[in-house]
């Protein structure tokens, strides 16, 4: 199987499934002396775990990471950093009935069909529990990232939308409920609208929003490699994710050239910023804002028609422990991924300023 590093310079591998006995990565090109706060990685992968609330799979795991190389006396030292989360609370049972069968819109049918054969614990490698090693690596780019601040929050979740702009937002508030929503009256909608759709065994989707605040100018190259391409990357391979946009994103289509061009300071910066932080594929000062747009969970707690692997019509019924809404605990990957680009992007200026 390929595909499992991301990164040029700054390049993470994972390895480990949903049921295995591990998972964990390989951070490679990480600077030696960054000062490395070991507490503020497991704050980042607590965000993360299961069974933190009563709105996410009810799966007990600790997640508590354990490093094996690249760190030592509190620092980087250069080498490759090397980590495992081991996994503790496998219920493999709650998938056998599906050993046979494949969920409708989940990974089961193509991974059977690609490698000819697959692993239906909990969906083996296409589970979203991989994403707990980039939220380690993550954190990491984020300390060597210092001075740049990233936040994600939860905006959207089925029709119930945040209409406030992200300036008129407090984001020491998004820790401060479930959801991850920095709107107090909004997150508690939110959350009895997820409890609601978890008590009819359905799932529903929702949309997490960015914002990346002192980025530097002149992060990103301007055809192949532009900075926004590589953010949209990075988001599109979380599990889940359907769709990205930054800046104005879809919404300026509605406007003319002469709305939507972002008029210049004497300092440089913006009047306005509907570039969204980025122009010709090229970081400009101005906050970086983007949104993600998660499907709803592909596995239901109700009966459902799908095939079998002979092609025969069955029917099914999801078990288990699954997010009724994947976005709460997707706030921090959102983070993590945007941290490690940014990561990547800074090695890449240095060396081409060298």
């Amino acid at each position: 199987m390929a595909g499992n590093t991301f990164g040029n310079l700054f390049k993470l591998s994972t390895f480990g499934e949903s049921h295995g006995a591990a998972i964990g990565g390989v951070l490679d090109g990480c600077p030696p002396g960054i000062s490395i706060d070991l507490k503020a990685i497991q704050k980042e992968l607590d965000r993360r775990k299961p069974g933190q609330s009563a709105i996410v799979t009810q799966r007990k795991e600790p997640d508590t990471v354990e490093f094996y190389s690249g760190i030592f006396e509190g620092k980087t030292t250069g080498t490759p950093i090397g980590f495992a989360i081991h996994n503790t609370n496998q219920k493999s049972g709650d998938y056998t009935h599906i050993k046979d069968s494949y969920r409708p819109s989940h990974a089961d049918y193509v991974y059977d069909q690609k490698y000819g054969f697959r692993d239906y614990r909990g969906g083996g490698r296409s589970s979203a529990r991989e994403t707990a090693s980039r939220v380690v690596a993550g954190a990491i780019a984020k300390q060597f990232l210092s001075g740049i601040k990233i936040n994600a929050y939860v905006s959207q979740v089925g029709d119930l939308k945040l209409a406030k702009d992200y300036q008129e937002l407090d984001f020491s508030l998004i820790e401060s409920n479930p959801v991850r929503c920095p709107d107090p009256v909004m997150a508690s909608k939110m959350e009895e609208y997820i409890k609601e759709v978890r008590k009819e065994g359905d799932t529903i989707g929702g949309v997490i929003s960015c914002v990346i605040q002192n980025v530097p100018i002149g992060l990103g190259e301007p055809v192949f490699d532009k900075l926004h391409a590589e953010l949209g990357k990075a988001m599109l391979s979380i599990n889940a994710v359907k769709g990205f946009e930054y800046g104005s994103g879809f919404e300026g289509i509605k406007m003319k050239g002469s709305e939507h061009n972002d008029q210049y300071n004497p300092d440089g910066s913006t009047k306005t910023n509907y570039s969204g932080g980025i122009q010709g594929g090229i970081s400009n000062g101005m906050d970086i804002y983007f949104n993600v747009a998660f499907k709803p969970v592909a596995t239901v707690i109700q009966p459902y028609e799908t095939i079998d692997k002979e092609g025969n019509t069955v029917m099914t019924k999801g078990k288990g422990r699954h997010d009724p809404c994947v976005v709460p605990r997707a706030v921090p990957i959102v983070e993590a991924m945007a941290a490690l680009v940014l990561a990547d992007y800074s090695l890449l200026a240095r060396s081409i300023n060298l």
